[in-house]
């Protein structure tokens, strides 16, 4: 979807929607903080950074670029799937600075679907976008 965007369409805003670039950045984001909490974890200070910066249009970023890091995200938190212990899924979790529960398998799950809403918006932002081209 993003192959040959330019940055004007990647963070357009149709309607005062959230642009691609925030649905692809925040996917990026919330994965690697997802991943971070499932781990035991605390957010970084770069982590939180991040956070802050993902609603921000970016148009320094290209299309490839935005591409390859969520490429990267993808095979990060693959990486960290691959090598998490079974025996280790209902081991309590906690997020953010209010510590809520969770459970290690609670977050993976909850990265897999957030990640998933993420980028249908991005795609059906696009399509919004492509129709009125």
């Amino acid at each position: 979807m993003l192959a040959g965007m330019t940055p004007a369409q990647i963070w357009h805003e149709p309607a005062n929607a959230a642009s691609i670039g925030f649905h692809v950045l925040h996917a990026i984001g919330s994965l690697d903080r997802l991943f971070t909490y499932a781990r035991g974890a605390a957010l970084s200070d770069v982590q939180r950074q991040r956070l802050a910066q993902e609603s921000r249009p970016n148009t320094e970023l290209t299309a490839g670029e935005l591409l390859a890091a969520f490429d990267a995200a993808i095979e990060r938190a693959l990486d960290q799937l691959r090598g998490t212990d079974q025996a280790t899924l209902t081991a309590p979790r906690h997020v953010g600075r209010a510590r809520l529960p969770s459970t290690v398998i609670g977050l993976l799950f909850h990265a897999a679907e957030h990640t998933q809403r993420h980028v249908a918006q991005a795609l059906t932002t696009g399509r919004l976008m492509q129709d009125r081209a």
